[in-house]
């Protein structure tokens, strides 16, 4: 899957990264992943929702399209940017949907083998991962083979999530409110652990997986039909309104990158160096954004140092 994924969003591979090229994990991270998986779901929903074959095709092809794009965009930058990393991060989010839903749509497969799946794709996609940088931390994407095994893991996740929150709200019966409820506790469940002593970059993975049938599930409740179990608003006005929740959240944390004495400023170039080479968390790497550097367990095994590996070719 990650040689897949970057032969079309990374054909040349030149661009290599100068400091890490994701935002710091703060309050307002959580805020921002939690809106684009709303957003995507309600737009990969309008552009493949269509009665009409041809015009769920041409929806799906400019997502696919979009896909690739922000992508490749994201790609070719050295260093984070947050217009450009929030972007990708929605259009993952709308792709993503897509994928996991084909299975069902096209494949006829129940839900709960759809989740079963993907959640076997995550598995290998971090495995691979392991295997090949010794750490799955997202505060150590500082060479270009670790941001191709980061933006799979992200596909993944969005993958797996989205097909647990059908799994969920039809396969068990829930409805999508109820989905969204149990969501909402289930996501408490990485913060209580973190705060008890849990590993940083377990936590931090498994909240990301929830953020998604977390967003979806209320972004389904209200743009499908009331006879379906939603409210009935119109897919352009649940997508638009949350595109716009979700510029205004990314605008805002630019604005709080640009001080740097802010917990949201990234990475210096000499820190992102550093935290590449020992993989020792980021002092903001918790749920929490104000939490401050504490010796976490690590999945190598606690005070072992780890050092980057030789970049054979990608799998």
């Amino acid at each position: 899957m990650t040689r897949a994924l970057t032969k079309v969003v990374d054909p040349s591979g030149d661009a290599v990264p100068l400091a890490v090229k994701v935002p710091e994990v703060t309050a307002l991270f959580w805020m921002i992943k939690i809106t684009s998986t709303a957003m995507g779901e309600a737009l990969a929903d309008f552009l493949d929702g269509p009665a009409n074959v041809i015009l769920a095709g041409l929806g799906s092809l400019l997502a696919a399209a979009l896909f690739v794009y922000a992508l490749r965009r994201q790609f070719r930058t050295r260093h984070y940017t947050t217009g450009t990393y929030w972007f990708a991060v929605a259009m993952v989010a709308t792709f993503g949907t897509m994928a996991a839903d084909s299975l069902h749509q096209f494949l006829g497969l129940p839900y709960w083998s759809t989740t079963a799946f993907y959640a076997v794709v995550l598995v290998l996609v971090l495995w691979r991962w392991w295997a090949n940088e010794g750490t799955l931390s997202i505060h150590s994407i500082t060479t270009r083979r670790r941001e191709h095994f980061y933006w799979a893991t992200v596909l993944a996740t969005f993958a797996l999530g989205t097909a647990t929150g059908d799994w969920t709200a039809t396969g068990l019966h829930l409805g999508f409110l109820s989905s969204g409820l149990l969501f909402a506790v289930a996501i408490t469940l990485p913060l209580i652990a973190y705060r008890l002593g849990a590993n940083s970059i377990l936590t931090f993975w498994v909240a990301y997986v929830l953020t998604r049938p977390l967003g979806a599930s209320f972004a389904d409740w209200f743009d499908y039909p009331k006879g379906g179990g939603g409210l009935g608003v119109h897919r352009v006005i649940v997508w638009s309104a949350l595109a716009l929740v979700m510029t205004g959240l990314v605008l805002i944390l630019g604005s709080r990158e640009r001080d740097p004495l802010s917990n949201a400023a990234p990475h210096r170039h000499e820190e992102a160096g550093r935290l590449g080479a020992d993989e020792h968390p980021h002092p903001h790497v918790g749920l929490h954004p104000h939490l401050h550097a504490q010796p976490q367990p690590q999945l190598s095994g606690a005070g072992h140092e780890i050092h980057p590996r030789p970049e054979p070719a990608t799998d």
